[in-house]
């Protein structure tokens, strides 16, 4: 090899190998469960491919034949990415037919190969593969909604209960009460009013809520006064510590009623008509949800 064209190719194939692990990389942290194994087989495909193209690379540049290829294949993530999860993706490409062309003694010769498009063909068809084995593997997953779903549905209906849907945000907590209070206690409120009732309650029982407030990013304690200025200024979730706030507010047990475990039940020892609510941890796109519960009535049958 001459060594100002052997001093280019090595760079470029350093580049390469950089440039493809931080692909690479990016394609496995935005795997989702199900594709994850058909990324990190395609990552190694990639991987191997490149390296054989390396080192033909430069066998060709020892053999002097000067045709060395300049263009590494697309390494954009989110490309890659759609094309393994994509549901469109087209069958794979047939092996082009050779074009006639006239030639200057009148004869005719097939012409030269289209490469591009015969690698187009192995992609697709690589693709296709991967398409189908993620459709093997979703068939065989588990579908925790469905069972969560089934779960709930029977629970509830034994409770003599039926699920009074709720908006899915982040105020579906004190929406789900609201709901129970009106029902149950006959008392009229609205979101934000529980919002400012829950944290009233904590801050004059601080002793029952810090222990709760352990911030797991910072590994540190919350400030209190911090915490119940963002649970009444933000539209933020609900949590077993609003629950229990607002049961001892109101003098009434709540019940939770949830997939896989015994009902929760914040102050049993509330005077007032016990509240219910209905906890999902799979079922909603945006995760753990609560829902109203009321009885049922011979009109609902």
């Amino acid at each position: 090899m001459e060594d100002g064209k052997d001093e280019a190719l090595l760079q470029r194939h350093k580049q390469e190998r950089k440039q493809l692990t931080a692909t690479t990389t990016g394609m496995k942290k935005q795997a989702t469960k199900k594709t994850r194994k058909n990324v990190l087989k395609r990552c190694d495909e990639m991987m191997e491919e490149m390296e054989r193209r390396h080192k033909q690379e430069l066998s060709q540049l020892d053999a002097g034949s000067g045709q060395i290829s300049t263009e590494p294949p697309s390494l954009d993530p989110q490309e890659l990415l759609q094309e393994i999860e994509s549901e469109g993706v087209s069958e794979p490409a047939s092996e082009p037919e050779p074009q006639v062309v006239s030639a200057q003694n009148g004869g005719s010769k097939p012409s030269k190969r289209n490469r591009q498009k015969e690698r187009l063909a192995r992609r697709n068809a690589k693709i296709e593969e991967v398409k189908r084995a993620a459709q093997l593997e979703a068939a065989d997953s588990v579908d925790y909604r469905k069972i969560e779903q089934d779960s709930m549905d029977e629970l509830i209906t034994r409770q003599g209960l039926r699920v009074e849907e709720v908006r899915p945000d982040g105020h579906c907590l004190f929406a789900s009460i609201q709901d129970q209070l009106a029902q149950r206690h006959g008392i009229n409120v609205d979101v934000q009013e529980l919002r400012q009732m829950a944290a009233a309650y904590m801050k004059s029982h601080p002793d029952d809520f810090v222990p709760f407030l352990f911030d797991e990013e910072t590994n540190e304690l919350r400030d209190l006064e911090d915490y119940t200025k963002e649970l009444t200024e933000t539209p933020m979730w609900g949590s077993d510590m609003e629950i229990l706030a607002l049961a001892n507010h109101f003098d009434c047990p709540i019940a939770v009623i949830m997939a896989g475990s015994a009902p929760l039940v914040m102050n049993e020892a509330g005077a007032a008509p016990k509240l219910f609510l209905a906890f999902y941890k799979h079922s909603y796109g945006l995760g753990e949800h609560y829902n109203s519960l009321r009885d049922v009535v011979s009109g609902d049958i």
